[in-house]
C-alpha cells in the first residue's frame, strides 16, 4: 500500500479559534472539514510544503520558525496510507482567503467535533482541544 505524506496546520487566531477548510465539490471527501495543508512534494520537508500550501490555498505567508510540531495522524484508507504531521501556527502575514473553492470557518476548539471530518483528522481533535 502506498504511503502519502500530507502536512497540515492548526492555524490559531488571537481568540484561540482554529481555522477549518471545507473540501469543495469535485474533490475526494467533498463537504468534509479539514485542517489546511496538502501533499509533501518530492524534495520538500513537511514544513516547507505547509508554507507553500498556505500561500497557494489561503494567500497567507508564514515561516518555519512559526510552525510548532503538535501531533500526527497515521490512517489507512482503502487505497493508500496517510501519514500527516499536524503543526500549530499562531503567526502569519495576511488574511486567510479561500483561493481553491473551499469554505473557511474559524471554530472554537470545543466545537471541532461539530464539523464532519475525514477519518484521519478525527483523532487529532482531542489532542488539539487539550493543547489549547
Amino acid at each position: 500500500m502506498k504511503t502519502v505524506l500530507v502536512s497540515a496546520v492548526a492555524l490559531i487566531d488571537v481568540d484561540g479559534r482554529v481555522l477549518l477548510a471545507q473540501r469543495p465539490e469535485g474533490k475526494s471527501m467533498a463537504g468534509l472539514w479539514e485542517f489546511p495543508g496538502g501533499k509533501v512534494e518530492l524534495g520538500e520537508t513537511p514544513e516547507h510544503a505547509l508554507i507553500r500550501e498556505l500561500h497557494e490555498e489561503l494567500g497567507i505567508d508564514t515561516w518555519q520558525s512559526c510552525l510548532a510540531p503538535l501531533t500526527f495522524a497515521s490512517h489507512s484508507y482503502d487505497d493508500f496510507h496517510l501519514l500527516m504531521p499536524l503543526f500549530a501556527c499562531r503567526k502569519w502575514e495576511g488574511t486567510p482567503m479561500p483561493k481553491e473553492g473551499q469554505t473557511l470557518k474559524w471554530v472554537a476548539p470545543k466545537a471541532l467535533r461539530d464539523y464532519p471530518m475525514p477519518p484521519a483528522d478525527i483523532p487529532l481533535i482531542p489532542i488539539l482541544r487539550d493543547w489549547l
